[in-house]
């Protein structure tokens, strides 16, 4: 069941995050997240108060997760969209976490279901993300669902790592 977190979440939360970094510490990193800078603990305990937090809870355990919510970073302004929208018609998706455990089971794609959902009854007439532009898995799971790549452009995770992000977008 996909649910608004709460605040009981936010360390299992956390957990996906570890869980998540620490096999690609194991088997190379396709997310270029990195361990004690994003995503951390700071992520839930920051963005569950807000209401913006989203969780796939299964036998009650946290099985993915993912922020839904209007603020556009902004290296998003320097993007060619093709759907220009009005930032309130504007939905983003940021750090869907899918721990490797649960990896395969579909729970990503179900994600992506319910923020095209969530977009709609919220008025959104587009959803943005960005991701790691070599973050291949993400970018088919994105693209499997319609949306289309916009660009690239240069980017510091969390201020402090040099990367290059891939911005796609989708009409609702």
């Amino acid at each position: 069941m996909i649910r608004k977190a709460i605040l009981g979440d936010i360390e299992a939360i956390a957990k996906t995050y570890d869980d998540l970094l620490a096999f690609e510490a194991q088997h190379g990193s396709v997310s270029n997240w990195k361990p004690g800078i994003y995503p951390t603990i700071h992520v839930p305990e920051k963005r569950v108060p807000e209401g913006s937090m989203y969780v796939w809870e299964e036998a009650g355990e946290i099985r993915a997760s993912m922020i839904l919510n209007q603020l556009q970073a902004p290296e998003y302004a320097a993007i060619p969209w093709m759907y220009p929208a009005d930032p309130a018609e504007v939905l983003v998706i940021h750090t869907l976490c899918i721990p490797p455990q649960w990896a395969g089971h579909g729970y990503g794609s179900q994600m992506v279901t319910y923020a095209k959902e969530h977009a709609k009854r919220i008025g959104c007439s587009v959803i943005r993300i960005d991701t790691y532009a070599h973050n291949e898995p993400a970018k088919r799971l994105y693209q499997k669902h319609g949306f289309r790549i916009a660009g690239y452009a240069p980017s510091l995770l969390e201020g402090l790592i040099e990367e290059e992000l891939v911005f796609l977008e989708h009409r609702i």
